[in-house]
């Protein structure tokens, strides 16, 4: 297998924003190591031998940590320039206040959205820390962490959570030679399966509903292949990790 400088690890590539984000990895000459529910053969296609495609679900995220942690115990970390996770995979449980919610529904939705993000960074950042090229760790969070909304109190808290935990995160990693940078970036209004979800709700269960039909109306929505794009550029900002929580929007 020849090799590539640059080593990405990036889960929910099969779709949306992490599909139009592995697209772009691999045009860069990314190594790629992508972890979702469904494989994608053109991401195989277009990658060959630098793409790895493993099909899991997050909601057993100690089960796919533990993959992670020997997958790159098998590698030498000279052989990357750079290695990079990023956690961008999370689902939206059903639209309805918390009183109405199912509890394995919430309980999904908390362990892809902060439980294994959560793990799968402590395994990345351990089986890594020998390394000597620069690591970093990007969370894709939202809005939504930062800004409460009905009907969405998994969701919410699991990118209030993540915010969070990157923050602690940051401090870890200050206190470390060659420490991780990390970043928990909101990367916008983009036009997904998961804005359609929000839409397409009952507005009777989620009072927000007819705010994101406008934003769709009204063209609002940022591409994934554009969101992908501006995400991918804060990535390889120079001072990324200086604000541990940050909005694609910020300048540089």
């Amino acid at each position: 297998m020849t090799s590539s400088p640059h080593l990405t690890i990036l889960t929910g590539a099969s779709r949306g924003m992490g599909l139009a984000m592995a697209r772009q990895l691999l045009r860069e000459g990314h190594h790629l190591l992508c972890i979702a529910r469904h494989t994608q053969p053109e991401l195989e296609q277009a990658g060959g031998a630098h793409c790895t495609q493993w099909q899991a679900d997050l909601a057993d995220g100690a089960a796919v940590a533990a993959r992670l942690d020997h997958w790159l115990g098998g590698h030498h970390g000279a052989r990357w320039t750079s290695a990079t996770l990023i956690n961008n995979a999370g689902v939206i449980p059903a639209l309805v206040p918390l009183s109405d919610a199912d509890p394995a529904d919430l309980a999904r939705a908390l362990r892809v959205g902060l439980e294994a993000p959560m793990q799968l960074t402590a395994a990345f950042l351990g089986a890594t820390a020998g390394w000597g090229g620069q690591r970093r760790v990007l969370n894709i969070s939202s809005g939504l962490g930062r800004r409460a909304q009905a009907s969405q109190s998994a969701y919410c808290a699991a990118k209030a959570g993540m915010d969070h935990f990157t923050r602690c995160l940051a401090l870890d990693e200050a206190a470390r030679p060659n420490g991780a940078r990390v970043c928990s970036l909101a990367p916008g209004v983009i036009d997904t399966d998961m804005q359609a979800q929000l839409r397409g709700a009952d507005a009777g269960s989620f009072p927000d509903q007819a705010n994101f039909a406008k934003l769709h109306a009204g063209g609002q929505l940022t591409s994934p292949e554009e969101a992908a794009a501006r995400v991918l550029a804060y990535l390889a900002r120079p001072d990324f990790g200086a604000n541990p929580v940050a909005d694609v929007r910020d300048p540089a």
